[in-house]
């Protein structure tokens, strides 16, 4: 079957509100749209905390898979960035967070705020608080990005280093 050349010449847009709402006026498409924000509010309104918790930290997982899956680079997404927010989300305070994985509250502001490194027993903690929601791996896979791009744009270490190396291979592929 042929399209015809009137659809053909349709910006994505009209074809997508023709596919939604052919017949209703400008009026009609504005009622609908408002009677679905309503609806969506209600339901909205209709979820439990729990509910909306899931949604919350659904939201970062996909958030920490997608930053991880990309083949660039965003200084703003660290594995204190990720965190603070798995944090957040929960609405806790950090001393409250820390209190229960047991550590230091100084030692968790100091992961946050980038100045130490977590070590694999935080990681784990991470995955046994989550209830394996946000598995250890994942946690450990933000450290490996962090550290990628630490060593491939760190330029002071690679120049210090330079003087170490006497001899190198003549070629490279």
């Amino acid at each position: 079957m042929k399209l015809s050349k009137k659809l053909t010449r349709n910006s994505p847009i009209e074809i997508n509100e023709s596919f939604i709402s052919p017949e209703l006026t400008q009026a009609q498409k504005e009622e609908t749209i408002l009677s679905f924000r309503q609806y969506r509010q209600k339901i909205e309104l209709q979820r439990s905390a729990k509910d909306k918790l899931i949604v919350q930290l659904l939201q970062l997982k996909y958030l920490m898979e997608d930053y991880l899956s990309a083949s660039s680079h965003n200084e703003a997404y660290s594995f204190g960035f990720f965190l603070k927010e798995y944090i957040e989300r929960q609405n806790k305070k950090n001393k409250d967070f820390a209190n229960e994985i047991d550590i230091d509250p100084s030692l968790l502001s100091q992961i946050i705020h980038s100045h130490r490194k977590p070590s694999e027993e935080f990681i784990i903690r991470l995955e046994l608080h989550s209830n394996k929601n946000f598995p250890a791996i994942i946690w450990y896979k933000l450290l490996e990005k962090e550290k990628e791009q630490e060593i491939m744009n760190d330029l002071e270490i690679r120049n210090l280093q330079k003087k170490h190396v006497k001899r190198k291979l003549e070629f490279s592929f």
